[in-house]
């Protein structure tokens, strides 16, 4: 008689998988696919690196998985963006202006999604991921050339060639950005005094960090591209 899993055997298989992808996806963020092994997702789940291989055969595996789980969310966020937008063309802006700006926010993660060298699987994965912003892309297109909002063109060539255009203008900006701080021991803690001080000196220095200057001036330039590319109007233009 072949051995069936009971539901709480399963239950706590599904929980442990659940909490190696979520180690992964923590890794990948912080160290792209490099450090992305599986030795250290187990050690950042809290399990035995043989566990690990319960759930996936491979890193290739894990890897896919991954990455699908990352697109599903990036996805469900610019899908929700264009909703709250009323015209094809705001609509089309949306998806550039929020697949931007969540990347430069998360670079190294975006770096990973985007162009770091992976496995061919997740080339694979991101000719798919490139393919589902295209027709997002493309349907907003089809829909103003019909409304009559722009000029008659492929809605499918163009948003593929704005597809590529954004992500190779996002390259030298995510590849550029810090990497994640290297985990140290805690440093002493300092007195009353010394916080007040820092805090005011901070006060009177503090800068917006590298990703908010990038999205603050990379987001809008890629928006007024994608609307010029298009043929329509950028409210810059006035």
């Amino acid at each position: 008689m072949a051995y069936r899993r009971t539901p709480a055997v399963q239950a706590r298989l599904d929980a442990q998988r659940e909490a190696v992808l979520q180690s992964a996806v923590g890794l990948l963020a912080e160290r792209g696919y490099g450090g992305c092994t599986m030795a250290a997702v187990a050690d950042r789940a809290g399990i035995a690196t043989g566990s690990v291989y319960q759930h996936f055969a491979n890193k290739a595996e894990l890897s896919v998985e991954l990455f699908r789980r990352v697109v599903t969310r990036e996805m469900a966020a610019v899908n929700t963006a264009v909703a709250r937008r009323d015209t094809p063309q705001r609509r089309i802006a949306a998806v550039v202006e929020t697949f931007a700006a969540r990347a430069l926010r998360a670079p190294r993660l975006a770096y990973a999604l985007l162009v770091e060298p992976a496995d061919a699987v997740v080339d694979g994965e991101r000719l798919v991921f490139r393919r589902a912003f295209r027709d997002v892309i493309a349907t907003e297109i089809a829909a103003a050339v019909a409304a009559g909002e722009l000029p008659a063109q492929d809605p499918v060539l163009t948003a593929a060639a704005l597809v590529g255009a954004v992500g190779e203008a996002l390259a030298g900006p995510l590849a550029a950005a810090p990497a994640a701080p290297v985990e140290t021991a805690a440093p002493a803690e300092p007195t009353e005094a010394a916080e007040k001080a820092d805090t005011a000196e901070t006060a009177e220095t503090a800068e917006p960090s590298d990703p908010q200057r990038a999205t603050a001036e990379v987001v809008p330039a890629l928006v007024s591209f994608t609307l010029r590319a298009l043929g329509g109007r950028d409210d810059s233009d006035a």
